[in-house]
Protein backbone atom coordinates (compact mmCIF):
# COMPACT_ATOMS: atom_id res chain seq x y z
CA UNK A 1 0.00 0.00 0.00
CA UNK A 2 2.76 2.36 0.45
CA UNK A 3 2.95 2.57 -3.31
CA UNK A 4 -0.70 4.44 -2.94
CA UNK A 5 0.84 7.32 -1.23
CA UNK A 6 4.05 8.49 -3.80
CA UNK A 7 6.45 11.87 -2.85
CA UNK A 8 4.28 14.58 -5.03
CA UNK A 9 6.11 17.49 -3.81
CA UNK A 10 8.14 19.63 -0.97
CA UNK A 11 6.11 21.86 0.39
CA UNK A 12 4.91 23.36 4.38
CA UNK A 13 2.54 21.85 6.05
CA UNK A 14 1.91 25.70 7.46
CA UNK A 15 1.37 26.25 3.53
CA UNK A 16 -1.58 23.97 3.23
CA UNK A 17 -3.00 25.66 6.40
CA UNK A 18 -3.00 28.76 4.47
CA UNK A 19 -4.49 27.35 0.87
CA UNK A 20 -7.13 25.36 3.37
CA UNK A 21 -8.63 28.60 5.44
CA UNK A 22 -8.62 30.52 1.60
CA UNK A 23 -10.72 28.19 0.42
CA UNK A 24 -13.27 26.84 2.45
CA UNK A 25 -13.43 31.42 3.67
CA UNK A 26 -15.08 30.99 -0.28
CA UNK A 27 -17.90 28.49 0.62
CA UNK A 28 -18.72 29.32 4.41
CA UNK A 29 -18.91 33.05 5.04
CA UNK A 30 -18.72 32.91 8.69
CA UNK A 31 -15.10 31.36 8.61
CA UNK A 32 -12.72 34.22 10.31
CA UNK A 33 -9.31 34.52 10.67
CA UNK A 34 -7.22 36.29 13.41
CA UNK A 35 -3.47 36.45 14.09
CA UNK A 36 -1.08 37.30 16.79
CA UNK A 37 1.35 39.30 14.31
CA UNK A 38 2.23 36.52 12.68
CA UNK A 39 -0.12 36.66 9.75
CA UNK A 40 2.79 36.14 7.46
CA UNK A 41 4.32 33.12 8.83
CA UNK A 42 0.81 31.46 9.20
CA UNK A 43 0.62 32.18 5.16
CA UNK A 44 -2.72 33.93 5.75
CA UNK A 45 -1.79 36.78 2.77
CA UNK A 46 -4.77 35.25 0.08
CA UNK A 47 -7.15 35.16 2.95
CA UNK A 48 -6.39 38.94 3.83
CA UNK A 49 -6.69 40.06 0.17
CA UNK A 50 -9.99 38.43 0.06
CA UNK A 51 -11.61 38.30 2.92
CA UNK A 52 -10.21 41.70 4.88
CA UNK A 53 -13.32 42.44 6.41
CA UNK A 54 -12.63 38.83 7.89
CA UNK A 55 -9.51 39.05 8.81
CA UNK A 56 -8.81 40.56 13.07
CA UNK A 57 -5.08 41.49 13.41
CA UNK A 58 -5.06 40.74 17.45
CA UNK A 59 -1.12 42.01 17.58
CA UNK A 60 1.52 40.00 19.90
CA UNK A 61 -1.71 39.91 22.09
CA UNK A 62 -2.34 36.02 22.37
CA UNK A 63 -4.33 36.12 25.61
CA UNK A 64 -6.56 38.92 24.22
CA UNK A 65 -6.99 36.75 20.81
CA UNK A 66 -8.30 33.85 22.37
CA UNK A 67 -11.07 35.67 23.93
CA UNK A 68 -12.42 37.93 21.05
CA UNK A 69 -12.58 34.68 19.41
CA UNK A 70 -14.61 32.60 21.79
CA UNK A 71 -17.00 35.91 21.99
CA UNK A 72 -17.46 36.04 18.22
CA UNK A 73 -18.71 32.51 17.90
CA UNK A 74 -22.03 34.05 19.93
CA UNK A 75 -22.90 35.30 16.98
CA UNK A 76 -22.27 32.56 14.65
CA UNK A 77 -18.60 33.10 13.69
CA UNK A 78 -16.16 30.04 13.23
CA UNK A 79 -12.50 32.19 14.19
CA UNK A 80 -9.50 30.07 13.32
CA UNK A 81 -6.72 31.53 15.61
CA UNK A 82 -3.24 31.44 14.54
CA UNK A 83 0.01 31.46 15.87
CA UNK A 84 3.47 29.43 16.80
CA UNK A 85 2.39 26.68 18.78
CA UNK A 86 4.27 27.51 21.76
CA UNK A 87 1.58 30.49 21.98
CA UNK A 88 -1.10 29.03 20.96
CA UNK A 89 -0.89 26.79 23.83
CA UNK A 90 1.31 27.61 26.77
CA UNK A 91 1.04 31.11 26.85
CA UNK A 92 -2.37 31.37 26.87
CA UNK A 93 -3.67 27.80 28.66
CA UNK A 94 -6.00 29.44 31.27
CA UNK A 95 -7.77 31.30 28.24
CA UNK A 96 -8.14 28.42 26.48
CA UNK A 97 -9.35 26.27 29.41
CA UNK A 98 -11.53 28.66 30.76
CA UNK A 99 -13.02 30.63 27.71
CA UNK A 100 -13.18 27.92 24.71
CA UNK A 101 -12.90 24.51 25.99
CA UNK A 102 -15.18 25.00 29.59
CA UNK A 103 -17.88 26.67 27.07
CA UNK A 104 -17.63 24.56 24.45
CA UNK A 105 -16.70 27.39 22.35
CA UNK A 106 -16.64 26.36 18.43
CA UNK A 107 -13.14 27.97 18.32
CA UNK A 108 -10.05 26.34 15.58
CA UNK A 109 -7.05 26.88 17.02
CA UNK A 110 -4.43 26.75 14.46
CA UNK A 111 -0.80 26.56 15.41
CA UNK A 112 2.14 26.52 13.15
CA UNK A 113 5.69 25.78 13.94
CA UNK A 114 5.46 23.33 16.27
CA UNK A 115 7.69 20.89 17.33
CA UNK A 116 11.65 20.43 16.68
CA UNK A 117 11.50 21.55 13.35
CA UNK A 118 10.90 25.28 14.18
CA UNK A 119 14.73 25.19 14.40
CA UNK A 120 17.14 27.95 14.69
CA UNK A 121 14.58 29.75 17.17
CA UNK A 122 15.35 27.25 20.05
CA UNK A 123 13.62 25.71 22.95
CA UNK A 124 11.88 29.00 24.19
CA UNK A 125 9.50 28.73 20.65
CA UNK A 126 9.93 25.09 20.56
CA UNK A 127 6.77 22.99 22.18
CA UNK A 128 7.07 19.21 22.30
CA UNK A 129 4.17 19.19 25.55
CA UNK A 130 1.34 20.77 22.99
CA UNK A 131 -0.40 17.64 22.20
CA UNK A 132 -0.53 16.46 26.08
CA UNK A 133 -1.97 19.76 27.21
CA UNK A 134 -4.76 20.02 24.60
CA UNK A 135 -5.81 16.72 24.49
CA UNK A 136 -6.31 16.06 28.25
CA UNK A 137 -9.14 19.11 28.01
CA UNK A 138 -12.70 17.94 28.09
CA UNK A 139 -14.07 18.26 24.58
CA UNK A 140 -10.99 19.44 22.71
CA UNK A 141 -10.48 17.52 19.84
CA UNK A 142 -6.59 17.49 18.54
CA UNK A 143 -5.56 16.92 15.01
CA UNK A 144 -2.28 16.38 14.02
CA UNK A 145 -1.91 16.25 9.63
CA UNK A 146 0.69 14.57 8.18
CA UNK A 147 1.84 16.69 4.81
CA UNK A 148 0.39 19.80 2.55
CA UNK A 149 -2.39 18.50 1.24
CA UNK A 150 -3.83 16.42 4.51
CA UNK A 151 -3.22 19.85 6.46
CA UNK A 152 -4.71 21.86 4.38
CA UNK A 153 -7.73 19.00 4.06
CA UNK A 154 -8.12 18.82 7.63
CA UNK A 155 -8.30 22.92 7.85
CA UNK A 156 -11.30 22.74 5.53
CA UNK A 157 -13.35 19.90 7.43
CA UNK A 158 -12.83 21.60 10.86
CA UNK A 159 -15.73 24.36 10.01
CA UNK A 160 -18.02 22.32 9.56
CA UNK A 161 -17.05 20.21 12.71
CA UNK A 162 -18.63 21.75 16.13
CA UNK A 163 -17.16 22.39 18.78
CA UNK A 164 -13.10 23.25 20.33
CA UNK A 165 -10.37 21.99 17.98
CA UNK A 166 -6.50 21.84 18.18
CA UNK A 167 -5.04 22.01 14.80
CA UNK A 168 -1.14 21.45 15.11
CA UNK A 169 1.44 21.58 12.16
CA UNK A 170 4.44 22.72 11.16
CA UNK A 171 6.99 25.10 9.32
CA UNK A 172 10.02 23.24 7.45
CA UNK A 173 8.79 21.76 3.73
CA UNK A 174 8.33 18.56 4.05
CA UNK A 175 7.65 15.43 1.68
CA UNK A 176 4.06 15.70 0.39
CA UNK A 177 2.04 12.65 -0.45
CA UNK A 178 -1.46 12.19 0.77
CA UNK A 179 -3.74 11.84 -2.42
CA UNK A 180 -5.53 14.83 -3.01
CA UNK A 181 -9.02 12.62 -3.35
CA UNK A 182 -8.27 11.24 -0.29
CA UNK A 183 -11.45 12.97 2.36
CA UNK A 184 -10.28 14.15 5.65
CA UNK A 185 -12.71 12.24 8.08
CA UNK A 186 -11.53 13.41 11.95
CA UNK A 187 -11.37 10.65 14.08
CA UNK A 188 -10.80 8.10 11.40
CA UNK A 189 -7.26 7.37 11.15
CA UNK A 190 -5.58 6.53 7.96
CA UNK A 191 -4.37 3.07 6.94
CA UNK A 192 -0.83 3.88 5.17
CA UNK A 193 0.80 -0.20 4.71
CA UNK A 194 -0.53 -3.47 5.71
CA UNK A 195 1.20 -5.99 7.79
CA UNK A 196 1.33 -8.70 10.18
CA UNK A 197 4.16 -8.72 12.38
CA UNK A 198 4.27 -4.99 14.11
CA UNK A 199 1.89 -1.90 14.37
CA UNK A 200 3.91 1.61 13.76
CA UNK A 201 1.36 4.51 14.68
CA UNK A 202 3.04 8.01 13.81
CA UNK A 203 1.18 11.44 13.42
CA UNK A 204 2.68 14.62 11.64
CA UNK A 205 5.70 14.85 10.25
CA UNK A 206 6.73 11.48 11.68
CA UNK A 207 4.06 9.60 9.42
CA UNK A 208 7.13 10.55 6.18
CA UNK A 209 9.50 9.24 8.61
CA UNK A 210 7.83 5.74 9.40
CA UNK A 211 7.14 4.92 5.72
CA UNK A 212 10.87 5.27 5.16
CA UNK A 213 11.39 3.21 8.17
CA UNK A 214 8.38 0.94 7.08
CA UNK A 215 10.36 0.20 3.41
CA UNK A 216 13.58 -0.58 4.77
CA UNK A 217 12.24 -3.14 7.80
CA UNK A 218 10.08 -4.89 4.81
CA UNK A 219 13.00 -5.27 2.80
CA UNK A 220 14.14 -6.68 5.81
CA UNK A 221 11.51 -9.39 6.15
CA UNK A 222 9.49 -7.97 9.00
CA UNK A 223 5.72 -7.02 7.73
CA UNK A 224 4.23 -4.13 9.17
CA UNK A 225 1.30 -2.32 9.56
CA UNK A 226 1.46 1.96 9.40
CA UNK A 227 -1.16 3.97 10.93
CA UNK A 228 -1.27 7.52 10.57
CA UNK A 229 -3.12 8.48 13.67
CA UNK A 230 -3.97 12.37 12.27
CA UNK A 231 -6.50 12.83 15.17
CA UNK A 232 -4.93 12.58 18.54
CA UNK A 233 -8.48 12.79 20.08
CA UNK A 234 -11.02 11.16 19.25
CA UNK A 235 -8.70 8.73 18.72
CA UNK A 236 -10.30 6.03 16.29
CA UNK A 237 -9.63 2.62 19.03
CA UNK A 238 -10.88 0.64 16.90
CA UNK A 239 -8.32 1.35 14.18
CA UNK A 240 -5.34 1.18 17.11
CA UNK A 241 -7.55 -2.27 18.31
CA UNK A 242 -7.61 -4.34 15.01
CA UNK A 243 -4.19 -3.34 14.14
CA UNK A 244 -2.35 -4.48 17.46
CA UNK A 245 -4.90 -7.51 17.82
CA UNK A 246 -3.03 -8.62 14.52
CA UNK A 247 0.70 -8.05 15.37
CA UNK A 248 0.77 -8.10 18.87
CA UNK A 249 3.56 -5.17 18.48
CA UNK A 250 3.71 -1.92 18.90
CA UNK A 251 6.13 1.53 17.77
CA UNK A 252 4.85 5.20 18.21
CA UNK A 253 6.32 8.27 16.85
CA UNK A 254 5.53 11.73 17.55
CA UNK A 255 7.55 15.05 17.19
CA UNK A 256 6.05 15.59 21.23
CA UNK A 257 7.13 14.52 24.19
CA UNK A 258 7.20 10.92 24.73
CA UNK A 259 4.63 11.75 28.09
CA UNK A 260 1.26 12.72 27.38
CA UNK A 261 1.45 12.45 23.63
CA UNK A 262 0.42 9.87 20.78
CA UNK A 263 2.15 7.13 22.73
CA UNK A 264 0.74 7.71 25.84
CA UNK A 265 -2.51 8.09 23.70
CA UNK A 266 -2.29 4.20 22.31
CA UNK A 267 -0.81 2.69 25.32
CA UNK A 268 -3.94 3.47 27.28
CA UNK A 269 -6.45 1.45 24.20
CA UNK A 270 -3.57 -1.36 24.41
CA UNK A 271 -3.88 -2.20 28.38
CA UNK A 272 -7.10 -2.32 27.55
CA UNK A 273 -7.81 -4.14 25.14
CA UNK A 274 -4.36 -6.01 24.27
CA UNK A 275 -1.33 -5.47 26.23
CA UNK A 276 1.60 -6.11 24.12
CA UNK A 277 5.17 -4.63 23.49
CA UNK A 278 5.66 -1.08 23.36
CA UNK A 279 8.62 0.95 22.01
CA UNK A 280 8.56 5.31 21.83
CA UNK A 281 10.03 7.21 19.23
CA UNK A 282 9.34 10.78 20.70
CA UNK A 283 11.98 13.62 23.19
CA UNK A 284 12.67 12.04 26.02
CA UNK A 285 11.81 14.61 28.47
CA UNK A 286 13.86 17.05 27.44
CA UNK A 287 13.36 20.55 25.24
CA UNK A 288 14.91 21.00 22.40
CA UNK A 289 17.49 23.58 21.44
CA UNK A 290 18.36 25.79 18.18
CA UNK A 291 19.84 24.02 15.38
CA UNK A 292 18.96 23.38 11.52
CA UNK A 293 15.53 21.11 11.74
CA UNK A 294 17.15 18.15 10.34
CA UNK A 295 20.12 18.22 12.25
CA UNK A 296 17.88 18.30 15.57
CA UNK A 297 15.41 15.76 14.78
CA UNK A 298 18.83 13.01 14.33
CA UNK A 299 20.22 14.47 17.37
CA UNK A 300 16.83 13.45 19.36
CA UNK A 301 15.76 10.34 17.50
CA UNK A 302 13.10 10.89 15.41
CA UNK A 303 14.46 9.53 12.64
CA UNK A 304 13.09 6.64 10.30
CA UNK A 305 16.38 4.55 11.11
CA UNK A 306 15.22 5.20 15.23
CA UNK A 307 11.97 3.92 13.77
CA UNK A 308 13.67 0.86 12.42
CA UNK A 309 15.77 0.21 15.47
CA UNK A 310 12.60 0.41 18.04
CA UNK A 311 10.30 -2.06 15.72
CA UNK A 312 13.41 -4.67 15.86
CA UNK A 313 13.48 -4.18 19.77
CA UNK A 314 9.64 -4.25 20.35
CA UNK A 315 9.40 -7.29 17.57
CA UNK A 316 12.17 -9.76 19.89
CA UNK A 317 10.22 -9.02 22.57
CA UNK A 318 6.88 -10.46 21.25
CA UNK A 319 8.91 -13.33 19.81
Amino acid sequence: MLADFPIQNEKETRAGFGEGIHEIAKINNNVVALTADLAGSLKLNAFMKDFPERFVQCGIAEANMIGIAAGMTIGGKIPYTTTFANFSTSRVYDQIRQSVAYSGKNVKICASHAGLTLGEDGATHQVLEDIGMMKMLPGMTVIVPCDFNQTKAATMAIASYQGPVYLRFGRPKWPNFTPLDVPFEIGKAQQINEGKDISIFACGHMVYKAMKAVEQLENEGISCDLINIHTIKPLDTEAVIRSISKTSCIVTAEEHQQNGGLGDSIAQVASQHHPCPHEYVAVMDSFGESGKPMDLMKKYGLTADNIVAKAKQAFSKKR
